[in-house]
């Protein structure tokens, strides 16, 4: 399907964004206004459901086309695009948001257009797929692996080089030595949180070395 990159879903939302005059301010100003205090790493709403491989929140105002013959054109509402790239079917996910960030959900999409609220988690799956735009081409680096293995691999990956750093040149016995005990704190590691800076060290590299 053209959503879908093995197991990796890529999910684009356009929701239009209410436009009320009455308003002191604008459902768009109170909406640009949360989103900008959003947290980008671990401590993301987002980062919560944890198939989420990435995610993307933009309101768009206006698309101008230049064609030949140029004309104007624009679009009839505001957006509120919601891009995002996870692991499984759409509808677990849809469902996963509605029920483990609810808070975040209502306070996002309650200024648009048709949100029918958190208390019924079939309605908001058949909202947001009444606002979904079918991906003409998907492509996922990482298409047959869950997020967490996905993370688990980049941790150990950074492990492993920074075992090679700092032990290198180092007897060969010695090296194999500590080389068992890395692997044991490896396997004993807590999972990396989804989020987090790709440049942190594992819990594996922290503890103390034999």
């Amino acid at each position: 399907m053209a959503n879908e990159s093995g197991q990796v879903y890529g999910l684009t939302i356009f929701s239009p964004i209410i436009e009320d005059q009455r308003l002191d301010i604008g459902h768009t100003t109170q909406l640009r206004w949360y989103l900008a205090t959003l947290a980008r790493d671990h401590t993301s709403p987002l980062a919560k459901v944890s198939s989420t491989y990435f995610a993307r929140l933009v309101v768009l105002d206006d698309v101008v086309f230049v064609g030949k013959p140029a004309r104007e054109e624009h679009l009839k509402s505001r957006y509120l695009i919601f891009e995002t790239n996870f692991d499984g079917d759409l509808d677990t996910y849809l469902k996963r948001l509605v029920t483990e960030v609810p808070e975040f959900v209502d306070t996002v999409w309650k200024h648009c257009v048709g949100y029918p609220g958190v208390a019924n988690s079939d309605a908001f799956v058949v909202y947001m797929k009444n606002c979904q735009l079918k991906t003409t081409f998907f492509f996922a680096d990482v298409n047959d692996r869950t997020v967490q293995h996905t993370l688990k691999a980049l941790q150990t990956q950074s492990a492993l080089t920074h075992f090679i750093e700092r032990n290198q040149g180092k007897p060969a016995a010695e090296i194999q030595k500590l080389f068992g005990a890395f692997l044991e704190r490896l396997k004993s590691a807590p999972a990396p949180l989804p989020g987090g800076r790709a440049e942190e060290k594992s819990a594996a590299e922290d503890r103390p070395h034999d």
